[in-house]
């Protein structure tokens, strides 16, 4: 989730070290969202969409507001087809997550979320014919094995529909990236409002042809409205702020925060654990994306605090 909603924000005096603990302090606002599923009562996956992007919707519709100087609608607009794609692409990653987070551990669903930028780099040597590095290639081919390893002992473990779920959000991340640099857009928050008004707009149709109630117990559409508005909007506001000062390839390691503290808040504060397979695969997993990142940072200077 982290790389694909970086964005250039204007951050006038903002150093190199507070750059890096926003976007640290991102990675912690972003890893709630295990948690906060864990929290939800009754309500499935339509239901928690449907709160979470209308609070996500609110809240960025503000955030754009103030940033456009109160002509938000302009800026939206700006984000054209290719926002309208990507926004397509982050409601399936919105939906695919929270089914994951509902049908199969924290920790299994969020060390596939981490496969992202690998299928966008690949979608993006495909689609767009960019070049990808031989370390990222190698990266790539260490990452499927360690996703291997949690796929196919989910399939052992009767969590393959939770574990294909995960997989099925990160490609929705995935596309929403590679929308993005198809349409060279320098500001991706509007694609992210988008978003969440596409996923209001789904949810509540499926909600409405399904039979599922609108009516849901309290503590469920006070956490769904808290994940909108802290795990997502906040997030990505103060990680959109660091991101303009911190190069991407250690923005690809710092994001790493938000894969390993989401299995941590449930383990603490809720007592679940992971199996063997799902640890070994996701420190597979881990260690091809710090590879390819190091070798990213080994091709340019590291900036000066």
């Amino acid at each position: 989730m982290s790389d694909s909603i970086a964005a250039e924000i204007e951050a006038p005096g903002l150093s190199y070290v507070n750059g890096v603990i926003l976007v640290l302090l991102a990675g912690v606002f972003w890893s709630s969202m295990g948690i906060g599923i864990r929290l939800i009562e009754e309500a499935n996956v339509w239901q928690i969409l449907l709160y979470r992007s209308s609070a996500l919707a609110a809240f960025l519709f503000v955030i754009i507001s103030f940033r456009s100087g109160n002509k938000p609608i302009r800026a939206i607009r700006k984000a054209g087809i290719a926002g309208a794609i990507g926004g397509v692409g982050l409601v399936v990653a919105f939906a695919g997550g929270i089914y994951a987070l509902q049908t199969t551990s924290v920790a299994n669903a969020m060390f596939l979320f981490a496969a992202a930028p690998f299928l966008a780099a690949f979608l993006g040597w495909v689609i767009l014919r960019e070049n990808v590095r031989k370390a990222t290639w190698i990266a790539m081919l260490v990452a499927m094995v360690g996703i291997a390893i949690m796929v196919l002992n989910g399939m052992s473990a009767g969590r393959l529909v939770g574990n294909l779920s995960a997989i099925l959000s990160a490609a929705g991340f995935a596309m929403f990236t590679i929308a993005l640099r198809w349409g060279k857009l320098e500001d991706m928050m509007p694609a992210v409002f988008l978003a969440g008004v596409f996923a209001l707009v789904t949810s509540a149709l499926v909600c409405w042809f399904e039979g599922f109630s609108f009516t849901i117990p309290a503590n469920d559409i006070a956490v769904a409205l808290a994940l909108g508005v802290f795990q997502v909007g906040l997030g990505l506001t103060i990680f959109t702020i660091g991101s303009k000062v911190v190069p991407a390839a250690e923005l690809a390691l710092l994001s790493m925060t938000e894969v390993l503290l989401g299995p941590f808040w449930v383990w603490l504060f809720l007592g679940e654990t992971a199996d063997f397979y799902t640890l070994a695969g996701g420190a597979v997993l881990m260690m091809a994306i710090a590879g390819n990142a190091l070798s990213g940072l080994r091709r340019k200077p590291v900036p000066v605090i």
